[in-house]
């Protein structure tokens, strides 16, 4: 039995532990993979630098990008216009990304196969019609109304699923007929009064118009959401280092909890000042929070990734493909017709310019300027977030000015091909580095 030298630092065992090669050991620009937290573990936080660092010169940027995009848009604005981070348009802001949000997160679970969907705004409007025909004009029960809506959309998704996982239909294709035949269904809905006035009152008016007033409402959310974090940080950093797996020592974990308490904290005080928390960015950040947890912590969303990474390696795998497709699509129909019915409660109408103009293009470009690729298998639920930051920032700011509608779409058009641009480079820049 050889000898085994108990002083090594981990970096130096992780090395032992990787093939070896005659003369040059790395090809040349290539980028050396080095767990950050064994980085920690030998260099303390200077360690995360390093790591930083090799991340950037290989191409893996996750959400750099848009965040410091949305730093310079946002004081871009407030140099134009005081009144931008005013603590009644952050409000305001809050509330409006919401419906399209909703939808934008649906697009991430299509995008995140590889795949499209053009037919969720068509789906938005179907939903909101269904809704405001049953509950308004037959007077059905709201809650029903509500589920009958989510239902239609979760139905239409595992349509369009259907024909592209098992009849071999291209989902761009597909869903292209979506977006006409919904949108024609929906107008068909609405009949020749094209539009049903919601009230404010109501169910579904409630869900864009209701604050909560009391302050500890906004402060508990911000405690919850710190709170957790933590605790679901520091239990899966022991169980890996029960399991002898290198983990986040506690240090490193208070200090990331430490910065999401500034910002919690921080957005809290800032809704406090105006009218309290909204529902619908509750709603919202809960809705983040169930499908952030369904794609990186159960075994359908590693099924997910698998599909948008090699479809044909999962299969093979033993992923059931067809099935994992057509869920994906079916969840894209529930999100539209959530983010309708919240749209429609912010307008407070049901119409037949519901699900058209621009939301569809807003919804694929939030999921994209949000760090999505658009090549499949990278991407997380909170890029619709993001991605709606900085477009309703855009758009929330022109208005401000007083600048044009055009001006925005160009602008808007301008971020999103960035967007893409900065996905290539990035997937180029991690092949030639060994790690796409």
């Amino acid at each position: 039995m050889t000898e085994t030298n108990l002083s090594k630092t981990p970096s130096e065992s992780a090395a032992d532990t990787a093939p070896a090669t005659n003369g040059n050991d790395v090809a040349k620009g290539a980028t050396v993979a080095v767990d950050p937290r064994l980085l920690v573990r030998e260099q303390g936080f200077a360690g995360y630098w390093t790591d930083f660092k090799r991340k950037m010169r290989s191409g893996e940027l996750g959400s750099v990008p848009v965040v410091v995009g949305l730093i310079i848009i946002w004081a871009i604005f407030q140099s134009m216009d005081p009144a931008f981070l005013s603590a009644e348009n952050l409000s305001n802001l809050s509330v409006y990304i919401v419906g399209t949000g909703l939808i934008s997160v649906g697009i991430v679970f299509v995008l995140l196969l590889g795949e499209i969907d053009l037919s969720v705004g068509s789906v938005s409007g179907l939903a909101s019609a269904i809704f405001a025909v049953l509950a308004v004009n037959n007077g059905v029960t709201e809650w029903v109304a509500v589920l009958a809506a989510l239902l239609t959309g979760a139905v239409i998704g595992a349509l369009h699923g259907f024909f592209f996982a098992k009849i071999g239909v291209p989902a761009f294709v597909v869903t292209l007929a979506g977006l006409l035949a919904w949108n024609g269904l929906m107008l068909k809905v609405l009949g020749t009064t094209g539009t049903i006035n919601l009230r404010d009152d109501s169910l579904v008016g409630t869900l864009s118009n209701h604050y909560f007033a009391d302050i500890a409402v906004a402060y508990g959310t911000a405690a919850v959401a710190v709170g957790v974090f933590f605790v679901t940080q520091f239990l899966g950093a022991r169980r890996r280092a029960a399991a002898g797996i290198p983990s986040r020592p506690v240090s490193e974990i208070a200090v990331r909890t430490a910065l999401l308490a500034v910002l919690a904290f921080g957005a809290a005080y800032m809704l406090n000042q105006y009218k309290g928390m909204p529902l619908a960015l509750l709603i919202f950040l809960v809705v983040l929070v169930a499908l952030d947890f369904l794609l990186r912590r159960t075994a359908y969303g590693r099924k997910v990734f698998a599909l948008g990474g090699n479809t044909e390696a999962a299969r093979r795998a033993g992923i059931n493909v067809e099935l994992v497709r057509i869920s994906v699509f079916s969840i894209a129909g529930t999100m539209a017709a959530f983010g309708g019915l919240m749209i429609a409660s912010r307008i407070l109408a049901a119409n037949q310019g519901a699900g058209t103009g621009n939301l569809l293009m807003e919804a694929i470009a939030a999921a994209v300027i949000g760090g999505t690729s658009l090549f499949g298998g990278r991407g997380n639920v909170w890029s619709a977030l993001l991605g709606m930051l900085v477009i309703g920032s855009i758009a929330n700011g022109m208005a401000l000015l007083g600048i044009a509608a055009a001006v925005q779409y160009m602008i808007t058009g301008a971020v999103l091909l960035a967007a893409v641009v900065i996905d290539s480079v990035s997937r180029r820049t991690q092949r030639s580095a060994g790690r796409g």
